[in-house]
Formats: structure tokens, C-alpha cells, sequence
């Protein structure tokens, strides 16, 4: 017979989605909207330590508890243990079941950038949840810079910050070029219709697709998968192959938002204790530019663990699987006092 608590474990396991309205919601772009909806999902114990895992460009809070993420990390004796943690999964703006253009404002939606989605969470956080402290606050990608947003924009909040596959420097390179070609591919689809379009146009797919063999995958290991042009046409095909769903303008509001990404001039005001976690076949944050360690350098508290490139870690990717860092997590977070 199961006991009390070995049935409250059994519960705090499993996933459940909720939904917090944000109420008079200004962007930073002037623009307003009475109502702005949160999609999130919680798992783990209410009184355990609060956590805050943030998704990629894209992705959804739920996304975050594949095997190859949080099955590495929130199950029995994990870095992120939901028996001793709560942690909430929030859907940014304009993913999931979060506010989003395709809701039916369509170009008329608010051009919300990565400052809003961070202060969209902040409330869902505060308001939504009262939690008013964080054990950690952990992202990937889009995430991993919305962590480095809330270390400088929220300093006293958290003990922890996790920023993976991201740098807490102005959005530029590689990385804010492609954007602008996918954006541009976008609005120059005839189909596109400045928005208004009845059917999804194709330049929105061939514009991803483009972005993610340029930005995704990993050098090494692409070159493993696709050894020459047949392979590599069996690889672009299986790509092709897979769902694409999204919405159009979604998309375009999705990449763009980065726009006003630059913690830099804030970093001075970090409080947290911070383990960066990088790859080093990054497509969209190549290491050799250094700008990852020259803003470490200016912090204290704070360690880099970077993934070795292999033909086995997959680029910008890589740290999706948690299983190249997290050990590095669980002992990063038992050296963490808690506050």
C-alpha cells in the first residue's frame, strides 16, 4: 500500500498546465493590450525550491520535459529532483498556448522583444505564482538569454543562474543576419500579404529550414551524417519530412523579437551565482569571438563549462541534451548557498 507521501511524490511528478492573465500590459514598443494570456506548466513539489526553466526560440515550457531534458533532470536524485523542487515552465509570448499573433491580431499584435517576455514571466512569477525568490532560474537558446535578462533586470530574485547555448552580449553576427534573412524571406513571399495571408506561405518554411542548416546541427556531426551529396540529400529530405506547424507571422515575431537583446550594460548588477553552459561547435555563438569570457570576466560567482565539440554533439543544439551538463549542474548547485 502506497503511503501519503510516497502518493504526493507519485502526483508532484506529473505535469500540469495552467494559464495566468497578465492585465494592462505595456510593451516596451509604447504598445498596449488589456489582456495578455501566459500558458505555463508546473511539476514538483509546492514547497520545494522554485525553479524557472525557460525554452528556446520556438519551443514550448512543456517542450522542456522530453527524456533527453528533463528526463535527465527532475526525476529521483536528479540535479533538478521534483520532489525537492518546484518548477514552473512558462510559455514565452508568442509560443504555446501564450498571446501570439496568430491568436487573430495577426501584424496588429504588439512587436514584443526579449524585455518584454522577461517582464511577461516576472509577473506570472510574482503575480501569477507569489514567488518572490528563485532557486534558479535555467534557460536554453531564447532562454538562456531571458536568464541572463533576469540576472541583470532582477538581480535580487534568484540564487542561481543557468544560461545555456547563449552570451550576455548585443544580439549581432551570424546569428541577428540569418534573422534578418528569414524575416526578409518572409515579407518578400507574395503569398505573405503583409499578414493578411488565407493560406500559410511557403517562404515562411523555406526561410526556417534555411536558418536551422545554417545555425543547428554541429559541424562534425553534419559532416558524420551527411558524407557526401547523397547523404546529404537523405538528411535535408528527412528534415523537410518532419511537421512544421507554425504560424507564419508567429515566426516572423518569434525571431525578430531579439531585437533588443543586450544585457551588457547591466551586468554589473548581477547578483546570482552563474554557471555558463556552451557548446563549442555553436553555430550562432562561436566561442572564438570571445565574447562569452570577457563578460565572465567581469562577474564574480561565475564558471564556464563548455560541451567539447564531437561528432556526437549536434551545434547550437547540443545543450538540449542535458546529459553532457548536468552533473556539471548538480555540483554547480550544491556549491550555491541558498539565500
Amino acid at each position: 500500500m502506497k503511503t501519503s507521501a510516497s502518493l504526493a511524490e507519485i502526483a508532484w511528478r506529473t505535469p500540469e498546465e495552467r494559464e495566468f492573465i497578465a492585465r494592462n500590459v505595456r510593451f516596451h514598443s509604447g504598445e498596449t493590450l488589456p489582456e495578455l494570456r501566459l500558458g505555463y506548466t508546473v511539476l514538483g513539489n509546492p514547497k520545494g525550491a522554485p525553479v524557472l526553466v525557460l525554452h528556446g526560440t520556438g519551443g514550448t515550457g512543456r517542450g522542456m520535459l522530453s527524456p533527453e531534458f528533463g528526463g535527465e533532470l527532475f526525476g529521483p536524485g536528479q540535479a533538478l529532483d521534483a520532489a525537492t523542487h518546484f518548477i514552473v515552465l512558462p510559455d514565452a509570448i508568442g509560443h504555446g498556448r501564450s498571446s501570439k499573433p496568430s491568436d487573430g491580431l495577426r501584424t496588429g499584435f504588439p512587436r514584443y522583444g526579449y524585455e518584454d517576455m522577461v517582464d511577461a514571466q516576472h509577473r506570472l512569477v510574482t503575480e501569477g505564482l507569489g514567488l518572490h525568490r528563485l532557486r534558479l532560474v535555467l534557460g536554453t537558446s531564447m532562454g538562456g538569454m531571458h536568464a541572463w535578462l533576469w540576472g541583470v533586470r532582477h538581480p535580487a530574485v534568484m540564487d542561481a543562474l543557468v544560461p545555456l547555448s547563449s552570451q550576455p552580449a548585443p544580439m549581432s553576427g551570424r546569428n541577428w543576419l540569418l534573422r534578418r534573412v528569414m524575416a526578409d524571406a518572409i515579407r518578400n513571399d507574395p503569398q505573405w500579404q503583409a499578414g493578411q495571408y488565407t493560406a500559410q506561405p511557403p517562404g515562411a518554411r523555406a526561410a526556417w529550414e534555411a536558418f536551422n542548416v545554417a545555425t543547428n546541427g554541429g559541424t562534425l556531426a553534419i559532416d558524420k551524417a551527411a558524407p557526401d551529396r547523397e547523404a546529404a540529400d537523405r538528411w535535408l529530405a528527412a528534415l523537410r519530412a518532419r511537421a512544421f506547424d507554425t504560424d507564419a507571422n508567429d515566426l516572423l515575431y518569434q525571431y525578430e523579437a531579439a531585437h533588443d537583446y543586450d544585457p551588457s550594460p547591466g551586468l554589473d548588477r548581477l547578483r546570482a551565482h552563474v554557471l555558463a553552459v556552451v557548446s563549442a561547435d555553436d553555430e550562432r555563438n562561436p566561442q572564438e569571438t570571445g565574447a562569452l569570457e570577457r563578460a565572465i570576466g567581469r562577474l564574480q560567482d561565475t564558471s564556464l563549462f563548455v560541451v567539447p565539440a564531437s561528432a556526437n554533439t549536434c551545434g547550437h543544439g547540443t545543450v538540449r541534451f542535458a546529459k553532457w551538463w548536468s552533473e556539471e549542474l548538480l555540483k554547480f548547485l550544491r556549491s550555491v548557498p541558498t539565500a
